[in-house]
């Protein structure tokens, strides 16, 4: 899950909101990473505790609430398959072959992915990519202090550049975007779920629910502290440089990098590209992995009436991959040139769906199948119900701004 979750937007979205509105944002990426926490929570929660993913759990709600969720992905996967493989068809680029077409590239890197996934090497992938995530903190948390420890980037107009810069058509949408994959999508939960039940069914070991909110917690931490970082990366060296991220893949992969080369030296350049292209690929991996997971068990359901997984339903499996790689492939053939306006669509239907989302997982967590000594405590609890106000009231917020626009 922390791996899915630092990607596009830490990568994209968090560097882009430092570097073109300084450390204005960095509050509300705080609060919005908080304030998501409880609906993320659920998912480990409730498998842990029941033995069954959140599908079963929206299932067990009446079949309007997993048609709500069949909705949302349906109407979600192929844009941020695409977003996630846009950004490492950048990455790798960039790195290794700047004269091939993006659309090449994103297709070898999906075919890749399936490869691995029908490969089933899921171990050995999990640990390089621990390794190269833990590469990939240990330079940021090194650029960010070099930044701050620089007096010529430190000044009163980065810490807090004017609110008038933010409430304009372009701030409002972009804010709503920066919070929609902030720090993960509440799509996640529902993957984080069923991933958790294919690790017990791998290892024959069911987790406990304190063991699982303990690894959730130590991932999500470390997801929102990076998060923090990226978009004080982009201030400290961008904003108010009249410098503005690239609406190319490529050309953003060159920018990004830059920022850790004007503060370490140009070596960590090539170092910070690979190692964000095995971060974006071990995104782009867990999507394509996600997906047809998904799609599987809502197979299941929808036909002999149970949930099904990779194993017990290959061939739904893999049909439903190349599904939606190749919905993928076709959103990056045609509108991969607008590479950030296609990451802000992507991000900005997550969080529009959102208040949905974190509305049924309550409901999972609290309802009579969850057992009572497992269900989130009132503090937890209390926490919900802010969040779910903020979804609510920021939705609402730009559904009114869109209509009176």
């Amino acid at each position: 899950m922390a791996g899915a979750a630092v990607g596009v937007s830490h990568l994209v979205q968090a560097t882009r909101a430092g570097a073109e509105y300084g450390l204005l944002l960095l509050g509300l990426v705080l609060i919005t990473c908080l304030l998501k926490y409880p609906f993320l929570e659920f998912g480990p929660r409730y498998t842990a505790a029941t033995g069954e993913s959140l599908l079963a759990a929206y299932r067990r709600q009446g079949r309007w609430a997993l048609s709500l969720y069949v909705l949302i992905t349906v109407g979600t996967m192929f844009v941020i398959l695409a977003s996630v493989t846009l950004v490492t068809a950048g990455l790798a680029s960039r790195l290794f072959a700047p004269e091939l077409d993006t659309v090449l590239i994103s297709a070898i890197i999906l075919a890749v992915c399936g490869l691995v996934l029908l490969l089933g090497r899921f171990r050995g992938l999990d640990l390089s990519m621990k390794l190269i995530m833990s590469v990939l903190a240990v330079l940021t948390l090194a650029a960010v202090s070099l930044a701050l420890l620089n007096p010529g980037e430190w000044t009163a107009e980065t810490a807090a550049p004017p609110l008038s810069s933010l409430w304009t058509g372009a701030g409002i949408a972009f804010l709503l975007a920066l919070m929609g994959w902030m720090p993960i999508p509440l799509d996640v939960a529902a993957w984080h779920s069923l991933w958790a039940m294919e690790r017990s069914r791998s290892t024959g070991q069911r987790v406990s629910v304190r063991h699982a909110l303990l690894d959730f917690k130590i991932g999500y931490a470390g997801a929102t502290l990076l998060a923090a970082c990226f978009l004080v990366l982009g201030a400290l060296v961008m904003f108010g440089s009249g410098e503005r991220f690239s609406d190319s893949a490529v050309a953003f992969s060159s920018q990004f990098a830059q920022l850790y080369g004007q503060l370490l030296g140009d070596w960590s350049v090539p170092v910070i590209l690979f190692t964000a292209l095995v971060v974006m690929f071990s995104t782009t991996l867990a999507v394509s992995d996600a997906y047809p997971r998904v799609l599987t068990a809502l197979a299941g359901f929808l036909l002999p009436g149970r949930e099904m997984s990779p194993d017990s339903g290959p061939r739904v499996y893999v049909a439903a991959f190349l599904l939606v790689a190749a919905g993928a492939l076709v959103i990056i053939r045609y509108f991969g040139g607008a590479f950030t306006t296609l990451v802000d669509f992507a991000t900005t239907v997550s969080f529009l769906s959102a208040p949905i989302l974190a509305w049924l997982n309550l409901r999972a967590v609290t309802g009579p199948w969850m057992p009572t000594a497992e269900r989130p405590g009132p503090v937890l609890r209390g926490l919900s119900w802010l969040g779910l106000a903020f979804l609510v009231g920021f939705s609402l917020a730009w559904i009114g701004w869109r209509l009176s626009g």
